[in-house]
């Protein structure tokens, strides 16, 4: 089985996305989860750039990777410098890293129209980089930056900066997609004409400019690269870099490459996830292998055809890769969707029962009415639990109002007053908030805290609001959606009216309900006096 090294460039190339900025702290969680994955090398930034790099560097070296190989990332000399009163190497040499990626000029035009230089001058400047770094007893990777544009241009030339590096003692050749415009074909064409005349470890970076960032990639190692450099999850300036995360998966997968250990493998969508968050930065849902649409079926051809046979709509088993199959109730599942998340809640619903037609009508009239119950799972779930009767509600609501006020200070203040009945005992609350939809939230929970205290560890994490109908003006229904979390699981509710407190109430309660629910909470305790 041919061995497949991975280099990630996350918390360097990653760190240049647009909307990321990582602390020291954010950098070393991301490196244990990393080095927890399988990855080989964990590029961790440029020391000579900036204090931050250097000071993760130093903290690096007081931890332990059992699977990685940590990077520091540099330069060659300047034109006019030598190498050894380089300061950006002295920096490099500082971080104690034991590898170093050195990127270098390989284009004819950087050289002339950027630096400023000469053809002959670039490659003492790889050469003496390349070498200096060496006789440090330091491991070298060299990569060629816009290497594919370079040969493109002067196939010659571009070769002569690889053999130089090679030559100085670089253990890897890595060819650049700098720019990430250049097609699969042209890649495979030029890794493969590439591949006999270098005797190092070949290398590949890619860029996503075009979309190909990926394919690229998976090309290049069919033509004979033994390196991938990417992100987690495509993170990086522009359009982002390959992202490692379908890499890993089609590597082991679809080509059967030794690239993480296999066991590693069920681990991909939580260290997506994980990333994702760190990095904060909303998680895309139609990502390949881990977003949360990868394995969702919605139709309701598709979703009859996945009961029968998994294949029929899915390349391979989603736990494979650590994620899950996802039914899609909606107006356009039909009964085949309906069953599939009734066997999931293990709710005992059969296609001919009258019930499954009765929730049917239910969730299409809904649906009709702008509910979207495949963005609120939690919501459904009590749908189907309420029309089979399956539990017993945990409050009855009597009323609630909101104030809000504006003072003459110019501060605004939000007060809920909650009524609510918990097993024939009535709650009359108020509470404040940052606003009305937080101020309901407080004062329901305050109302419910001794009848049911495990919703002192729930949380609302997201709200957001859809104007359904922007014709109507002011007076269109809006659909509310709420995500709400505990220590264990994040869930969401829904709710749609043509008041936006009315309609936040609704996904509020069911936030609830959902949780006092999950948790098996069979009826109130005695509130305290």
């Amino acid at each position: 089985m041919k061995k497949i090294l991975l280099y990630d460039t996350t918390l360097r190339d990653g760190s240049q996305s647009e909307g990321i900025s990582y602390s020291v702290t954010d950098k070393l969680r991301i490196a244990k989860e990393l080095d927890f994955l399988g990855v080989h090398y964990i590029e961790g930034g440029w020391p000579g750039s900036n204090p931050k790099d250097m000071e993760f560097f130093l903290k690096m070296g007081q931890l332990s990777l059992k699977a990685a190989e940590l990077v520091a990332f540099g330069s060659t000399r300047k034109a006019k410098n030598s190498a050894t009163a380089d300061a950006n190497l002295k920096a490099i040499i500082k971080s104690k890293a034991k590898v170093v990626t050195i990127f270098g000029k390989t284009w004819d035009l950087h050289i002339t129209d950027v630096l400023g230089t000469t053809l002959a001058e670039n490659l003492k400047m790889i050469k003496d980089t390349v070498g200096f770094l060496v006789s440090r007893g330091l491991t070298v990777f060299y990569d060629a930056e816009h290497f594919f544009d370079a040969y493109k241009a002067n196939p010659r030339y571009s070769l002569e900066c690889l053999i130089a590096a090679q030559d100085a003692g670089a253990k890897a050749i890595v060819l650049c997609d700098t720019n990430g415009g250049m097609l699969t074909s042209e890649i495979s064409r030029i890794v493969a004409g590439v591949r006999p005349k270098i005797k190092a470890y070949l290398g590949i970076h890619c860029h996503n400019d075009a979309g190909l960032a990926v394919a690229n990639s998976i090309a290049a190692v069919e033509a004979g690269a033994g390196m991938v450099q990417g992100t987690i999850n495509g993170y990086g300036e522009r359009c982002g870099n390959a992202d490692l995360i379908p890499i890993i998966a089609n590597l082991k997968l679809k080509l059967g490459f030794d690239c993480i250990p296999s066991a590693k493998l069920k681990e991909l969508t939580a260290v997506s996830h994980f990333v994702s968050e760190v990095s904060n930065m909303r998680q895309r849902s139609d990502q390949p292998y881990t977003g949360a649409s990868a394995f969702a079926h919605k139709g309701g051809v598709h979703i009859n055809a996945v009961m029968k046979n998994s294949k029929t709509y899915e390349h391979i088993d989603p736990a494979s890769v650590g994620n899950r199959r996802r039914i899609l109730v909606s107006e356009l599942a039909g009964k085949s969707g309906l069953l599939l998340r009734a066997k999931e809640l293990e709710l005992d619903l059969s296609k001919g029962d009258p019930q499954t037609k009765k929730i049917l009508k239910l969730v299409q009239k809904l649906e009709h009415q702008g509910y979207h119950f495949e963005a609120a799972e939690a919501s459904f779930e009590l749908l189907m639990k309420r029309a089979l009767k399956k539990y017993k509600k945990f409050f009855e609501l009597e009323g609630f109002r909101v104030v809000i006020e504006k003072q003459s200070d110019k501060r605004i203040t939000s007060e809920a007053i909650v009524k609510i009945k918990v097993s024939g005992i009535k709650e009359h609350t108020a509470a404040e908030g940052d606003g009305p939809v937080n101020a309901l939230d407080n004062a329901l929970r305050k109302a419910l805290k001794d009848f049911y205290p495990t919703l002192a560890k729930m949380h609302l994490s997201d709200f957001k609001v859809r104007v359904l109908d922007e014709k109507a003006g002011t007076a269109a229904k809006v659909r509310v959606l709420i995500q709400s979390h505990d220590q264990l699981d994040t869930w969401s509710t829904i709710g749609v009216s043509e008041n936006i407190i009315e309609a936040s109430w609704q996904a509020l309660a069911d936030s609830v309900e959902y949780k006092l629910l999950k948790d098996k909470v069979l009826s109130p305790g005695v509130r305290s006096k």
